[in-house]
């Protein structure tokens, strides 16, 4: 395959699958975020005098019916182009002849595929917060609902005192809201544009990188251009520990599921109970009912084997 660090060296067939990987598959998840880069880009360039107005319009009606076709699932990396940057400006150039080109005056691949990068981790990341905020919400729910369910607390996998559904519900709530702490500050590491650092050391045209990053949805530039290259991993590792401190918080709560779950454990039963005990309570007496039908199960369960 060609590609554009070639210098006249062939590399093996082994070589080329260790260095690139999955990189062409997983290119096709950044295309709509470079085609919403070059389109925040192109508008820039002609407001520095770098496009007419008439080729803005041009290459933007281009760039739109790319978008159409990567929104449709139509769209795909020829075998003889290694990127998503190469292909979306492959196909402008057959169309448009050298206005398509034009799209990559002022900037590097170095920063537009950090731009791609960066504008995929946002919209995940607020797709993960609204998926834990409605978690959150139901945990908050339920804890409010069982507050006055029995649950023998445990020490050491051994019944310790007697505790509720409503705090243990309770506990996995706060303990997401650390989680989106940890997010939110991630977030703001991410929502940094580094379009117009170039290859690290900026460039000669007078770019406009407070434009592009209001058209791009970014809090902020990255001001210093050799920063904007040093977060190259930086935000991806960011995120990850941040997803992964979620997943410790998910982990905890299945494992708690599952410690209660085995036969031998009698309190597997107390949510049958609770769940029986809110429907059977009349609306006379909800909590004498559920008092009376709870306790008896909390003595059971501390009276059970502790082989769990």
């Amino acid at each position: 395959m060609a590609t554009l660090w070639n210098k006249g060296t062939s590399a093996t067939e082994a070589v080329e699958r260790f260095t690139v990987g999955n990189d062409r598959v997983l290119d096709l998840r950044l295309a709509r975020y470079d085609v919403q880069g070059s389109r925040a880009h192109i508008r820039m360039l002609e407001s520095i005098g770098l496009l007419t107005a008439d080729e803005l319009a041009t290459l933007d009606a281009a760039l739109a019916r790319i978008a159409e076709r990567i929104e449709a699932g139509d769209f795909r990396l020829e075998d003889d182009v290694e990127d998503i940057h190469s292909q979306v400006e492959l196909l402008l150039t057959r169309e448009l002849g050298e206005l398509g080109g034009k799209i990559h005056s002022g900037r590097s691949r170095n920063d537009q595929v950090l731009v791609d990068i960066k504008l995929f981790l946002k919209d995940g990341l607020l797709s993960v917060r609204e998926e834990v905020l409605a978690l959150f919400r139901r945990l908050q729910a339920l804890s409010e609902q069982y507050k006055e369910v029995l649950l023998p607390g445990y020490t050491h996998a051994q019944v310790a005192m007697p505790s509720s559904f409503g705090l243990w519900f309770g506990a996995y709530a706060e303990a997401l809201v650390d989680d989106m702490n940890v997010l939110g500050g991630v977030f703001k590491v991410v929502d940094r544009n580094p379009l117009g650092s170039a290859a690290g050391y900026g460039n000669s045209f007078p770019l406009d990188r407070q434009m592009t990053t209001r058209l791009l949805g970014f809090a902020s530039p990255v001001y210093n251009s050799v920063a904007a290259q040093m977060q190259r991993g930086r935000c991806e590792r960011a995120v990850a520990s941040a997803l992964g401190g979620i997943a410790l918080t998910l982990n905890k709560f299945a494992a708690d599921c599952c410690i209660r779950a085995p036969a031998s454990c009698r309190t597997r039963r107390i949510p049958t109970c609770g769940r029986s005990c809110a429907a059977s309570a009349t609306a006379s007496s909800p909590a004498r009912t559920r008092s009376r039908c709870c306790a008896a199960t909390c003595r059971t369960a501390t009276t059970a084997t502790t082989s769990c």
